[in-house]
């Protein structure tokens, strides 16, 4: 392992406590900007928003606590919700730019791939590792942001409108909202449980939105783990376009892929001898895969 390598595994460890530690100062830096547009709305209102600002910012404490995906999960759903509700609270003539502020380096940090990194080897077992993938990208196009707008008005609306007396549309937003958020949320459950896993035997990508099964490639059939470049050809890409660096997998064999078939109990079988995979941190896979004495270039120049 390298110096530069070396430094960046040792500042990676103070990163979860970076986003404990913003986590932690929300209600003093983003909860009065809060407090003071909830003013003018009635008591049941401002005590039901109230109860669930509390809520998320307890969750999102217990969740920066707890090496997890579904602790991973929880954060970066309420982290994005903090911003917005610094920024509502800036439309409704209380702006405060150290609420907006604080509110969205929380929020970035929480979606900092040392911190996913954590929460997802929680639960791993000693002898393997785990790197999150990125996104595929044309989900970021539209379908993520809003499925997390509807879950996040599905939670919160039903609850509101019963607090300001709007009994029917208010009870039927909690049957219908509550029940789609839950949905929706297992959704983007599962970018948290999307890995290129490192085990005795090889390297499993686990990934629940590609993957009809976890896919192993045994260490002896890998010939080459390197960066991806634009001339790769023949490459199945089970990224899906994501946006990022690119990791090439070359095999001495093809190897059957069961894809994921939405609708379908059974997924679709396709052959393989090379695939390509997007971490978000391609650097430490790769030290990681050389560690374990799987093929890959001496230098590869890449970011982590």
């Amino acid at each position: 392992m390298n110096e530069a390598s070396s430094h960046t595994r040792d500042w990676s460890r103070f990163i979860p406590w970076v986003v404990r530690g913003l986590w932690a100062a929300l209600p003093f830096t983003t909860g009065p900007a809060l407090a003071a547009a909830l003013d003018a709305a009635s008591g049941p209102v401002r005590f039901v928003a109230s109860a669930g600002l509390w809520l998320g910012w307890a969750v999102g404490m217990v969740a920066a606590f707890a090496p997890h995906p579904i602790a991973l999960t929880a954060l970066r759903v309420v982290a994005p919700a903090a911003v917005v509700a610094a920024l509502v609270a800036a439309a409704a003539e209380h702006p405060s730019a150290l609420a907006v502020a604080w509110a969205t380096v929380a929020c970035a940090w929480a979606f900092a791939p040392a911190f996913g990194a954590l929460c997802v080897n929680g639960p791993a077992y000693p002898n393997e590792r785990r790197f999150l993938l990125r996104p595929p990208g044309p989900l970021l196009l539209g379908p993520l942001p809003t499925f997390w707008v509807l879950s996040m008005v599905g939670i919160a609306a039903g609850p509101l409108l019963l607090a300001a007396r709007q009994w029917i549309l208010g009870g039927l937003a909690l049957l219908v909202g509550w029940p789609l958020a839950f949905l929706l949320l297992k959704a983007l459950h599962n970018l948290s449980r999307r890995w290129a896993v490192f085990v005795p035997a090889g390297v499993v990508l686990h990934d629940p939105m590609v993957l009809f099964d976890p896919l192993l490639f045994r260490r002896q059939t890998v010939t080459s783990l390197r960066p991806a470049t634009a001339g790769d050809a023949g490459m199945f890409d089970l990224s899906r376009r994501a946006p990022g660096l690119g990791l090439a997998m070359e095999l001495d064999e093809l190897t059957t892929i069961t894809l994921q078939k939405p609708g379908h109990r059974e997924g679709t079988a396709i052959h393989a001898s090379a695939v390509r995979f997007t971490p978000t941190r391609p650097g430490l896979v790769l030290e990681e895969a050389r560690r374990r004495r799987i093929a890959v270039p001496r230098r590869p120049t890449v970011s982590e």
